[in-house]
């Protein structure tokens, strides 16, 4: 296979993904801090985000303490490997990104302020890593449920990168793509940080602020 002896922040061809399987993994049902649902359907006038910053653990508990998220989960998106196991994410062969799922209450925390947490609380600028975890299962990425959430992305990015530019940091790196399936991760790895509370958190911002209310306007949403 060509893949092999390829750097770990090249992605994979989807011909030499990973098969994985057809069933989906053995996973908890209810988050073990709130004790609400972490899987669909989900209640009435709730909407979801899906970012990835890295090493979910950290992500995970940022987004679960900001008031207005109802539940969150993590998992695995933005490749081709049906049902992966962490495991097979680490090969750097599924081309899926560690991620974390955010349910969250619009009238009391806005899709823009979580894209204002995602871009201040971790380092957009690197290239398929985060710190000390390389490769592309770590890259920063935003999946988005519609249009306008995408317009909103990509709005809040250019607002950041022009902060980042004036800071004398470097380009983001993020990719910025359509949710597709996602895949929620093995029961240890659901609000890991609750359970070990010392536990590895790799995220670092820049130390730059995003501007705010820069998305789309009200009148186009």
């Amino acid at each position: 296979m060509s893949w092999f002896g390829s750097d770990k922040r090249t992605m994979v061809d989807p011909s030499d993904a990973l098969p994985g399987r057809s069933r989906p993994l053995p996973t908890l049902e209810r988050h073990l801090v709130s004790g609400r649902p972490i899987k669909p359907p989900f209640p009435e006038g709730l909407q979801t985000a899906v970012f990835g910053m890295g090493c979910f653990w950290g992500a995970e508990r940022l987004f679960w303490n900001t008031p207005g998220v109802w539940t969150t989960a993590v998992g695995y998106t933005g490749g081709y490997t049906p049902n992966p196991t962490y495991e097979e994410t680490c090969t750097n062969r599924t081309g899926h990104a560690e991620v974390v799922l955010v349910v969250f209450d619009p009238s009391v925390v806005t899709y823009e302020q979580l894209l204002t947490l995602f871009w201040e609380e971790h380092d957009p600028t690197q290239r398929m890593r985060q710190g000390n975890d390389v490769g592309t299962t770590y890259r920063s990425a935003i999946y988005y449920a519609d249009e306008t959430q995408r317009a909103q992305a990509e709005a809040s990015r250019d607002a950041f990168q022009q902060a980042l530019t004036a800071a004398r940091k470097g380009a983001i790196t993020t990719e910025i793509a359509p949710l597709g399936a996602f895949y929620y991760a093995e029961d240890y790895h659901q609000q890991y940080l609750y359970r070990v509370p010392n536990g590895y958190c790799s995220m670092t911002g820049t130390g730059v602020s995003c501007p705010t209310g820069l998305g789309v306007p009200a009148e186009q949403q």
